[in-house]
């Protein structure tokens, strides 16, 4: 974490919100008692759909050793984009969209080079949950080398939920897990698909699993359990790039 990612202080992140600044997130320390700044720092927060979330002073203070007061923002590095406006321009212009779902991918230089590939391999969106995820920082920027720049990244409270809405949209949701007995190769991708990644640790969540419409595995010969989420990611793009060609 570099520190100019940043902001601490209670007026220093009210004065952000008030100039609306692009803000990732704001951690409160959770023992701090409401004042009419906080509230107003929160009522900003909610305004302006930045997550907030309740943390130990600890971690604060591991984050920063200056005076926070109980405040810190991280500050944002791309603007996020609708998810249903995406879809809907993707369909508007005649293209199939290929949306990549990343379900708790925490580790920010996983996150920044599935982003490069995405960009380069022309997906529609990456959509990532609010809390959960990797920090979209000055590192992801850039391990992705400059891709976020240019990719739609949409920010979703709920990923399952999400999930039902892009099936509604008309795309099929394709869980890529090792859990799978068939291989992703077996389906069309050549259709609107949305792919979900899991995390690095425990892969796809069960509640997302049960609603997806495929659930297909990469094969794997090797000693080794798994591919690095990143690298299978990229398996899973390029296969849908292969069918569509």
């Amino acid at each position: 974490m570099k520190k100019n990612d940043l902001l601490f202080g209670v007026q220093a992140v009210l004065e952000s919100l008030k100039a609306e600044q692009n803000l990732d997130r704001i951690l409160i320390q959770r023992e701090l008692g409401k004042t009419s700044r906080l509230g107003e720092i929160i009522a900003l927060a909610e305004e302006r759909q930045v997550p907030l979330m309740r943390v130990p002073a600890e971690k604060l203070d591991r984050l920063t050793p200056k005076n926070h007061q109980g405040v810190v923002a991280f500050r944002g590095f791309v603007d996020y984009a609708s998810l249903s406006d995406v879809v809907a321009g993707a369909f508007e212009a005649g293209k199939t969209p290929l949306v990549l779902l990343l379900d708790r991918v925490t580790d920010v230089r996983n996150f920044g080079a599935i982003c490069r590939t995405a960009e380069v391999s022309g997906v529609t969106a990456v959509v990532i949950p609010e809390k959960g995820g990797a920090q979209v920082n000055g590192e992801a920027v850039k391990t992705s080398s400059g891709a976020l720049n240019f990719l739609p990244v949409c920010r979703e409270a709920n990923l399952f939920q999400t999930v039902k809405m892009l099936q509604a949209s008309g795309l099929q949701v394709v869980a890529c897990t090792e859990k799978a007995e068939g291989y992703f190769y077996n389906i069309d991708l050549a259709l609107p698909t949305a792919i979900v990644m899991g995390s690095e640790e425990d892969g796809i969540s069960n509640d997302i699993l049960r609603i997806c419409d495929h659930l297909a595995r990469i094969p794997q010969y090797g000693q080794v359990q798994s591919l690095n989420v990143s690298v299978a990611a990229g398996v899973a793009m390029y296969e849908a790039i292969r069918q569509r060609l």
